[in-house]
């Protein structure tokens, strides 16, 4: 196709001649057929909702088409109007747009959707099993046409992925309002998720998924690789012992799950790292994200000894139920130092969990067929899971739930993941080490898009952070001065570990500091023609202010707010008008729907001094907001970086805690 056909394709939108129909893509890796939730009036309502993006001609066919599709998958993907071309992050000056600001959006939602980015391209999701970029593929194409259509007066509104239209706005506002799954709190169930979606009138975003923030496994290997190595640090501070030659056994090779042996690999431990899915397994070998692929235990435990000894940096998979090989561990006492699982247990009975006993093929035929005993058998293999964990952590594994809901969806299966006093009995990872050492003190996912696509361009952003951090480093108080190494170590590699999927990003864990350093610095770069295009900075939802999650973002938070979700809501307004070229407010992501409230956003800088006003006040709100929530809750950390910013920043004045004494509390409830 040439760029010209291209172009052409996106302003056209929905096609008004309907292209043929298609084959169904058997060598796609397609997501589960979902559960027949809906009743006979509610099937009639989702075809009637379908049809509403095309012409009355054309109902009686696609009438038949998408009830057929509803029937087969559970839902209506639209496949007939997937484009002709190959979604992937092209130069942004290929999209045909009014704004550049919207071609770049055009450029990050191709992304999101790349077949060697997007978990199941084909059906819209992204990653996590469930997490959408759009609902059906007439969405997709109705969002281009607005977008290459728009002006910098213009702001499109997304609803869960439907382009509600395009408004009158001026050109300091976003030029994109997405939600995702905000409906009314006490319809926030997964089946709620299963019917509206079914419906057509809902998605799950994830995070960056249905914000377009996506920007492949790197996005999450950063911080996977830091939680690893803090891991591994408190281990050698408890048992003594060195990182070289130590085990770290988990689970999952997915769109985010997928960072894991990559950031083994970084953090010098051997990996082994569970995937029950082929065609997962297969896609991150063939990415250079893992090293070996076993299909036998019998295989693989003779191959974790031989790495131990040798003290390899080395990722192994293995292409079968995690359930399988932390019994064989634990039957064996294998010595693992370090464990964890990352399947994408906020969506259980969807796909995100495969119990033990019963192929892959069986179990996407059960989860759909017989949802109650596909339920009942996950709930056997999470117990079963967490036995043979314990056994491994009664040995000396350090053992910490990466916040997919693992420990949430096994209490509920009954597992014995309780201590007496009725918490967990293992730590969250942002608890124990993402939330006291990097959240409270400001550090987070913060990330870059070269809109470019070219690799030089991202070379040269490398090299403007590693400058600014050495240059923090050499006046940074001793609290950060270990955060900023680090960062400092994974810039410096970030080229050589070859973290590129699809577009040219990178992802550096940076606090409001160094994010608006490093933006100026980019965007002075731009300025002077040493980069050839503007870049998108954005972050993970995943961050200091982003997120409001009591079982992962927030579980470090003690003041009983953990539950309450301002922080994320606030973040995502005060984004809006203080620059963001876009912004997201989404119901669920990471530990699922009705567990979380996240937002997130996009910024284009290109040089200008428009630009560099936005940085300055966008990036200090974006994460000074979750560092004052975290003060207020009698954090340490964040009470010494606020109590730093407001130094930095005169104009900044942050309400702080006064400190109660427990022996006053105690005597007061005494009387």
């Amino acid at each position: 196709m040439t760029l010209e056909e291209f172009q052409k394709d996106i302003t056209s939108g929905i096609p008004a001649v309907l292209p043929p129909a298609r084959e169904y893509n058997k060598d796609a890796n397609h997501a589960p057929k979902r559960k027949d939730i809906l009743t006979p009036k509610e099937k009639e309502l989702a075809l009637k909702n379908a049809l509403r993006y095309f012409p009355k001609e054309q109902h009686k066919e696609l009438a038949a088409e998408f009830a057929k599709e509803l029937e087969l998958y559970g839902r209506i993907y639209m496949y007939r109007l997937m484009p002709p071309y190959d979604l992937y992050a092209r130069p942004v000056q290929d999209y045909p747009a009014k704004s550049k600001q919207a071609a770049a959006i055009m450029l990050m939602i191709n992304n999101n959707l790349d077949k060697a980015v997007a978990q199941h391209p084909e059906e819209l999701i992204t990653y996590g099993g469930n997490g959408a970029a759009f609902q059906n593929w007439a969405q997709y194409r109705l969002t281009m046409q607005y977008l290459s259509q728009m002006t910098d007066e213009q702001t499109l509104v997304l609803y869960s992925g439907h382009p509600m239209g395009l408004f009158p706005s001026h050109k300091n506002a976003p030029r994109l309002v997405i939600t995702n799954g905000m409906v009314i709190p006490n319809y926030s169930k997964p089946d709620d998720w299963e019917r509206f979606n079914a419906i057509g009138v809902s998605q799950y975003g994830q995070m960056t998924a249905g914000s377009f923030m996506y920007i492949g496994p790197q996005g999450i290997v950063h911080g996977t690789t830091i939680t690893v190595l803090n891991a591994a640090r408190k281990q050698i501070k408890k048992h003594g012992g060195q990182i070289p030659g130590m085990l770290f056994v988990s689970s999952g090779l997915g769109g985010m799950s997928g960072a894991q042996p990559k950031a083994g690999v970084i953090s010098g431990v051997v990996s082994v790292i569970a995937e029950v899915n082929p065609a997962a397994a297969k896609k991150r070998y063939e990415q250079g994200w893992v090293d070996e692929i076993y299909t036998s235990l019998d295989e693989l435990l003779p191959r974790i000894k031989k790495a131990r000894q040798n003290k390899e940096a080395v990722s192994l998979a293995y292409q079968g139920n995690i359930v399988d090989l932390w019994e064989r561990l634990a039957a064996d006492n294998i010595k693992v130092d370090l464990g964890s699982d990352q399947t994408s247990l906020h969506n259980p009975w969807a796909g995100g969990y495969y119990p033990a006993g019963v192929s892959f093929e069986e179990a996407n035929r059960l989860m759909a067929d017989n949802p109650q005993k596909f339920k009942m058998l996950v709930q056997i293999s999470l117990r079963r899971q967490v036995a043979a964990i314990n056994k491994l952590a009664e040995q000396g594994m350090y053992f910490f739930d990466y916040g997919n809901a693992f420990l949430l969806e096994a209490s509920r299966a009954q597992a014995d993941v309780l201590n007496k006093e009725g918490k967990f009995r293992y730590p969250s990872y942002v608890q124990d080490i993402m939330g006291p050492m990097f959240f409270d003190y400001g550090f987070g996912p913060f990330r870059w898009v070269c809109a470019s696509g070219l690799a030089e361009d991202l070379a040269k952003t490398d090299e403007i952070a590693l400058e600014v951090m050495r240059k923090m480093r050499e006046a940074a108080p001793k609290e950060i001065t270990g955060q900023l190494d680090d960062n400092i170590l994974w810039i410096e590699k970030a080229g050589a570990n070859k973290l590129v999927v699809g577009s040219q990003a990178r992802i550096l864990y940076a606090d409001s500091e160094g994010r608006i350093k490093i933006a100026l610095a980019m965007n002075e770069a731009i300025a002077k023609g040493e980069l050839k295009g503007p870049v998108v900075l954005g972050r993970d939802h995943h961050d200091v202010s982003g997120t409001d999650s009591p079982y992962r973002e927030t579980s470090n938070i003690y003041d009983g707010s953990s539950f309450t979700a301002d922080m994320a809501v606030q973040n995502v307004i005060g984004d809006s008008f203080r620059g963001a070229t876009w912004v997201s407010i989404h119901n669920g992501g990471g530990v699922g729907w009705g567990e979380v409230i996240n937002g997130g956003f996009g910024m284009v800088i290109d040089g200008s001094d428009e630009a560099r006003k936005k940085i300055e006040e966008m990036l200090l709100w974006d994460v000074n907001n979750g560092i004052a929530r975290r003060s207020w809750a009698r954090n340490e950390g964040a009470l010494f970086a606020i109590k730093r910013e407001m130094q930095r920043t005169p104009n900044l004045k942050i309400t702080l805690p006064n400190i109660a004494d427990d022996e006053t509390i105690k005597e007061a409830l005494k009387k």
